[in-house]
């Protein structure tokens, strides 16, 4: 039998599955293509810039992917050449397939509001997440007391985990380093007349009195217009604040309307019931125009489904058609809390946080081995700072208290 050429593009949750299910199955000879060394677990980069340890949102790949007959290359992909059956990066070099999985995940989308990339920080990656962490602690030394506002914008789960997280990391910084106490404004800006509005009204408001209980306070139905090194314009407002966190929008890679994909009304692409963009051209997670587009969980899914059907087709059986799987949101709003949705069920509160533990745990499984994914989720049990003082005074925390999440 001869064997398939599988090129998978894109380190993400659904391109990562999708090479685990395969490297272990003969027939196929997978490579990887990634333009990082690391996967990315986004979940828990509000964690990384607040004082948790980067490991707790990166995994190395050659750690995932150790012992499997698999070839990790790293680049960034521009030009897909269909006659051929090609990739070409960035940099040149070109990748051929027998079949293609794109899994590209989405970027940063400003609208084109002013000053924004310039000005505003993001948590979208590790690098990101400690940025904005080295920011938080240069601008309470440089000036001794907290900025005027920390303004985070948008309402969705990032918006509201990092809202949620950085009241306390604040006065921890603060406490470190013996900076008087002083009232820490933290607000959450959102367009839309409701948090979460993906998601039910009620499941809303209870995140909303939340964040009032943590001090933050939500403005709701109010547009950003514009930012500059002093100030960000809100509706018409002016609010003082060196410190804007933009969690707002997402775009689809322009990957896809550059090598000419039909693009649906969302931004996402059009596929076929088997997830494919054409023939041998699979595209899932973020980029696949699915309804539950977006959702780690949903990129894992899909991963899965492509894999499953081409180890169906190389054993000369028919492939099924994709079935949506309703995805559990969970969303963490400051210590030992969270807000779970399941269709009907909702719960949330201590019950919440301890579900969202025992999710990041199956999340680490569906990637590594039992042991290694134990490890790896309790990388979220201790802090990480490059700043000496804070370093110092949480290692001897950490051994006065058993540590928590």
């Amino acid at each position: 039998m001869k064997t398939e050429k599988v090129l998978i593009v894109g380190g993400g949750f659904g391109g990562i599955k999708a090479a685990l299910e395969l490297a272990r199955h003969g027939n196929f000879r997978v490579t990887l293509l990634t333009a990082h060394d690391n996967f990315r677990y986004y979940p828990t980069l509000y964690r990384t810039a607040t004082g948790g340890k980067r490991a707790n949102s990166s995994i190395p790949l050659s750690e995932i992917f150790k012992d499997l007959r698999i070839s990790i290359h790293k680049g960034v992909a521009t030009t897909l050449d269909r006659q051929n059956k090609q990739i070409t990066t960035a940099t040149g070099e070109t990748y051929g397939y027998d079949t293609l999985i794109l899994g590209l995940g989405v970027i940063t989308n400003y609208f084109s509001i002013p000053g924004l990339s310039d000005f505003a920080y993001g948590i979208k990656s590790n690098e990101d997440a400690l940025k904005l962490k080295a920011h938080l602690h240069k601008q309470l030394l440089d000036d001794q007391q907290p900025d005027l506002n920390y303004l985070i914008v948008g309402g969705g789960p990032t918006g509201i985990e990092l809202a949620g997280a950085l009241p306390g990391y604040l006065r921890t910084i603060m406490k470190n380093h013996d900076i008087r106490k002083k009232s820490i404004n933290v607000r959450l800006i959102e367009a839309a007349p409701r948090l979460l509005p993906r998601l039910p009204r009620s499941v809303s408001r209870t995140v909303r009195r939340r964040l009032k209980h943590l001090g933050v306070k939500v403005h709701l139905g109010k547009v950003v217009q514009g930012q500059t090194a002093d100030n960000l314009m809100v509706s018409g407002k002016r609010l003082r604040s060196h410190t804007v966190i933009w969690t707002a929008g997402v775009t689809n890679h322009p990957f896809f309307a550059e090598n000419h994909f039909v693009i649906m009304h969302r931004g996402k692409v059009a596929t076929d019931v088997y997830l494919q963009a054409e023939d041998n051209i699979f595209v899932v997670g973020d980029n696949a125009n699915t309804p539950y587009s977006g959702l780690a969980e949903t990129a894992v899914y899909d991963g899965a489904f492509v894999a499953a059907n081409l180890k169906r087709r190389a054993r000369g059986r028919d492939m099924k058609a994709y079935k949506p799987k309703s995805p559990i949101s969970v969303i963490p709003a400051g210590p030992h809390w969270a807000a779970v949705i399941y269709r009907k069920f909702h719960v949330s509160g201590f019950i919440g946080w301890l579900l969202r533990e025992a999710a990041d745990f199956v999340a680490f499984k569906d990637l590594e081995s039992w042991p290694k994914a134990a490890l790896q989720w309790a990388t979220g049990l201790d802090g990480e700072e490059s700043c000496p003082e804070c370093s110092d005074k949480s290692d001897r925390l950490t051994e006065a208290q058993p540590a928590t999440k």
